[in-house]
C-alpha cells in the first residue's frame, strides 16, 4: 500500500516534465520563424515531441517524452530576390513554422502543465490533511 502513496505524484511529475519540454520546443519553433539560415545548412525546421506511456507499475501509467522529430512538411517560399539566401530564381525558403499553430499547441502545453500542477498540489493538500486528521 505504501509503494501506492507517491502513485499519483509520479504521474503528475512525469506530466510536468513532458509539459516543460514541449512548452521549449514550442518557443524554440517560434523564435526561429524567420531562420533562413542555420549551422546545419538551409533553414529552420520545425520541431515536435513524440510521447508514449511510461509504467512505472502495473496499473500506474505517466507520460514520457520518446524524442524530438523534424516535420516534413514543405518550407514556406516567398519571393524576395535582394535576400542573401534567395535561390536563382528569388525566391527564400523559409522555416515550415506556423505561428497561429504554435500558439494553439502552446495553449494546450500550458493548459496542460496546469493540470498536472494542480493534480500535484491537490494530492499534496489531501496527504497532509489526512496526516493532520491521524494526529488527532
Amino acid at each position: 500500500m505504501i509503494g501506492n502513496l507517491f502513485t499519483p505524484l509520479t504521474i503528475g511529475a512525469t506530466g510536468l516534465e513532458a509539459q516543460k519540454i514541449r512548452l521549449n520546443v514550442i518557443a524554440s519553433n517560434i523564435a526561429n520563424v524567420n531562420s533562413t539560415r542555420t549551422p546545419s545548412g538551409g533553414p529552420y525546421r520545425r520541431r515536435d515531441l513524440v510521447f508514449q506511456p511510461f509504467r512505472f507499475g502495473p496499473d500506474s501509467v505517466g507520460v514520457n517524452v520518446v524524442k524530438i522529430v523534424t516535420d516534413p512538411r514543405p518550407f514556406r517560399k516567398v519571393y524576395e530576390p535582394g535576400h542573401p539566401d534567395a535561390d536563382a530564381k528569388g525566391y527564400v525558403n523559409y522555416p515550415n513554422v506556423d505561428v497561429m499553430e504554435e500558439m494553439v499547441n502552446l495553449l494546450a502545453a500550458t493548459r496542460a502543465y496546469e493540470a498536472n500542477l494542480t493534480l500535484v498540489n491537490s494530492y499534496k493538500d489531501m496527504v497532509s490533511k489526512t496526516l493532520d486528521l491521524m494526529r488527532v
